[in-house]
């Protein structure tokens, strides 16, 4: 049986925690940043952990 391939734009943009939870970039920083307050920008800079429906989704894209 061949080796599965990791989906390298998905494997960029998430990572795996200790726990096996992913991490990933919060939306929302790439364009019109001069309307958004200081707080919200703020706060968007932090990661956030994917919910478990899209986690499972994921984890079957970046087999290693």
């Amino acid at each position: 049986m061949a080796k599965m391939k990791t989906r390298k734009s998905i494997a960029k943009r998430f990572k795996k925690t200790g726990s096996g939870k992913l991490k990933r970039n919060q939306q929302g920083m790439r364009h019109k940043l001069g309307q958004k307050s200081s707080k919200r920008k703020r706060q968007l800079r932090k990661t956030a952990i994917t919910s478990e429906h899209d986690q499972k989704r994921i984890i079957e894209a970046i087999p290693y």
